[in-house]
């Protein structure tokens, strides 16, 4: 971007020029729009809610609800004496969790298509729109962790002092969301199959990482689905590969008091930032093709 001198009865001349090859994150600029973030996110959980009769009380019924129906039809697992925590809570804590990742995904990779008009009219960095939709999903977050805090009270359960690391909690599974999220997003504005692939890569997340809804990372996959051997290896992979598995894990042990699996934690922070890196390098790299594609 440079400006041309003006002669005395003219205005300066703006021009905006796309760089070449590999963009560095501009977080500066990031920086100073983030009264345009703050607008967006606000814009979009009034959107969200708009002409419902129970408005955001939505995002605290959907665990609720879920934790109802995987009480009834999963709660025989939860009485192994291993489960210290009562299983509505246990799944509920779980979902919560989960809720605003999938949130955080789904809303970030549909956030550039939904935003056409803007991107066609003005100039702005575009990676304000998954920035901005990840942020108010964590709005519902904090809606929903009022239900987290009642059944605390239910059960008797006290919080401990881990409850004072939620904050970097929610910063990873922010992240996780945002790279994944970001990544959707630019291939959802050239490729708009991902707009109907993205909620079958959310069940099969959904069902990749047993720590929503299963009472023990000790339990094993075939006792729900058989017992054959390679289709308990294969879950075991896939719960070690998938950083969101952990992310539960910890959140759960952090709100109700239990031990940290801090090791796990930091895989799972490792494989977020590859996440963010990849979503990043490619939306800044086609980023310049959406105002023309879209």
């Amino acid at each position: 971007m440079h400006e041309t001198t003006p002669s005395a009865d003219e205005l300066p001349e703006t021009v905006i020029e796309s760089e070449a090859g590999w963009k560095a994150l501009n977080l500066r600029e990031l920086w100073q729009r983030r009264e345009l973030i703050f607008f967006l996110a606000w814009r979009d959980v009034k959107v969200r809610y708009r002409q419902t009769w129970v408005g955001a009380g939505w995002a605290l019924l959907q665990p609720a609800m879920m934790t109802v129906v995987l009480t009834i039809f999963l709660g025989g697992f939860s009485g192994r004496p291993e489960n210290r925590i009562p299983y509505p809570l246990y799944i509920y804590s779980g979902f919560l969790a989960w809720t605003f990742f999938a949130n955080a995904l789904v809303g970030g990779g549909m956030s550039v298509v939904g935003a056409e008009g803007m991107i066609t009219k003005i100039y702005f960095p575009r990676l304000v729109i998954p920035i901005a939709s990840v942020a108010s999903s964590l709005v519902d977050f904090l809606i929903a962790s009022i239900g987290l805090g009642l059944l605390m009270i239910r059960y008797r359960v006290a919080p401990g002092w881990g409850l004072l690391a939620v904050p970097l909690w929610l910063v990873l599974v922010a992240f996780a969301g945002f790279g994944v999220g970001t990544l959707l997003a630019a291939l959802n504005v050239r490729y708009r199959d991902f707009r109907y692939l993205m909620p079958f890569i959310i069940q099969v997340w959904f069902f990749s990482t047993p720590a929503i809804f299963l009472p023990s990372d000790e339990v094993p996959m075939a006792t729900i689905f058989g017992s054959q051997e390679l289709l308990a290896k294969v879950r075991l992979l896939l719960q070690r590969l998938n950083p969101v598995n952990s992310l539960i894990v910890s959140f759960r042990k952090l709100a109700l008091g239990e031990e940290v699996p801090w090791e796990s934690l930091g895989v799972s922070a490792a494989i977020i930032g590859v996440f963010v890196a990849v979503g990043v390098y490619y939306f800044r790299r086609v980023e310049d093709s959406f105002a023309d594609v879209i």
